[in-house]
């Protein structure tokens, strides 16, 4: 029950409402509290409502809108300024509400909202009156949706009848169809049956010629059984005479052998004859000691120049440079990025192909540098320096791969050089027979010019 307070008696205040305001009437309240919630200063307003002084209309009432009513249920003086508000707004409505003779025209709802905020003589039957309009329009609303239901229902159970009907006729011709398939069918079978029972007979009849072919192949294994063992005794006859040749061909090379033999004693009896007559002295110098050579125990001067060097010495690249006909196979970014990382790969690669251009100029050795081609987007515009050949891997194809190529394409015993820190690198061209050595050596002897 909705009760009352403030007023005097003869307002309407004292009324009460027994039953919950109805959906529609408190819907329309709750708008004309938000329409007049915005004029209101925040002091004004209860405490309860001041968070929502910034919102929209809309947001008001949507997020507010059961504080706005039970603060125009319970503060009085709030529902007072919410109805001078509603006056200047409805002047015609409020008015009529005063004088007790609401416009037949206006919408119960909006009657009942405003009789319920301004609280006049009579409100309590206007809202009872509004809320049984309302339950009335809404069940005549029921009732229309409920016979247009009915109709749509009506409408779709005849055209499902029309489609049975359809379907029927449909499914009865397919049957006929299937009957006369089925019969056509069975034709069909019977003569496959017949098919069949001529089958079997031709299978015996095979089946007979298999067994005398059978019997036949038996004949004739049983014939080739015996010309075999006839020809094994053949055959042992011919090893057996075979071997009696060897045997005299053996006997007649130990005479020849023992007649070489002879002729071998007779030279030696002489040539040892003939040097006890000239009296020659024992030989005492051997051909192989005229070569020159570093014997073991003793050292070259190129050795003792090399020994103290360190594995990453570039004089070692030196002495690699100084073979004839040698080549210098370079991993192109393997030793930029080793050395100059920081830099774009183009200032990478003129940097490390004009060190290049001077190593070769300057040890007269073949120089080939190799980049990997797939980190290029582009063709790259790149005139060779002197002495230095530039190769770009084709696409599928690594920089690693190009290089054993090159390293295989070389002929055995031409001294080649690979400069590559890659492990895999280094092991292949090692077993292919070049000379790897580490990418940080090739810098060192860059860097010193």
């Amino acid at each position: 029950m909705v009760e009352t307070t403030g007023g005097g008696p003869g307002d309407g205040a004292a009324e009460v409402l027994d039953r919950p305001l109805p959906d529609g009437v408190r819907r329309r309240v709750v708008q004309i509290v938000s329409d007049g919630f915005g004029s209101l200063t925040v002091g004004e307003l209860p405490a309860q409502l001041r968070q929502y002084a910034r919102f929209a209309p809309n947001r008001r009432a949507k997020f507010a809108g059961n504080a706005m009513a039970a603060a125009l249920e319970t503060d009085p003086l709030f529902r007072q300024r919410i109805g001078e508000k509603l006056r200047e707004t409805q002047p015609e409505l409020t008015g009529a509400l005063d004088s007790g003779s609401p416009p037949p025209a206006a919408d119960p709802l909006d009657v009942a909202a405003a009789a319920y905020v301004l609280r006049p003589l009579g409100w309590v039957k206007l809202v009872t009156a509004a809320g049984e309009e309302a339950q009335r329009a809404d069940a005549e609303r029921a009732d229309e949706e409920n016979r247009a239901e009915l109709e749509r229902l009506r409408a779709e159970l005849a055209r499902a009848r029309d489609h049975t009907r359809v379907e029927t006729e449909r499914l009865r011709t397919e049957l006929e169809s299937a009957k006369k398939e089925a019969e056509s069918l069975h034709r069909k079978l019977r003569a496959a049956l017949s098919d069949v029972k001529r089958g079997e007979a031709a299978l015996r009849k095979a089946h007979g010629e298999i067994e005398a072919v059978r019997t036949e192949g038996h004949a004739q294994v049983s014939a080739a059984e015996s010309e075999t063992r006839r020809l094994k005794a053949r055959l042992g006859e011919t090893e057996a005479a075979l071997e009696a040749a060897r045997r005299a061909a053996r006997e007649g090379r130990s005479v020849e052998d023992m007649r070489v033999r002879l002729l071998l004693d007779t030279l030696l009896d002489a040539t040892q004859g003939l040097r006890r007559e000239l009296a020659l002295p024992p030989v005492s110098v051997r051909p192989a000691e005229t070569v020159d050579a570093v014997e073991p125990g003793r050292m070259s001067p190129k050795d003792i120049a090399a020994r103290a060097l360190s594995e990453n010495d570039p004089q070692v690249l030196d002495q690699l440079l100084a073979l004839p006909q040698a080549h210098l196979v370079v991993d192109g970014y393997n030793v930029t990025k080793t050395g100059y990382p920081q830099m774009p790969l183009e200032k990478q690669r003129l940097r490390l192909l004009g060190q290049l251009s001077q190593l070769a100029a300057q040890s007269g050795a073949e120089v080939t540098c190799v980049f990997d081609g797939a980190e290029l987007a582009a063709p790259v515009l790149l005139a060779p320096p002197r002495g230095v050949r530039v190769l770009f891997s084709k696409p599928g194809v690594t920089a690693d791969e190009l290089i054993r190529q090159l390293v295989r394409a070389e002929p055995p015993g031409r001294p080649v050089i690979v400069a590559s820190t890659d492990r895999e690198v280094a092991d292949g061209v090692a077993r292919a027979g070049a000379r790897p050595v580490a990418s940080a050596m090739l810098l060192k002897r860059l860097s010193r010019g």
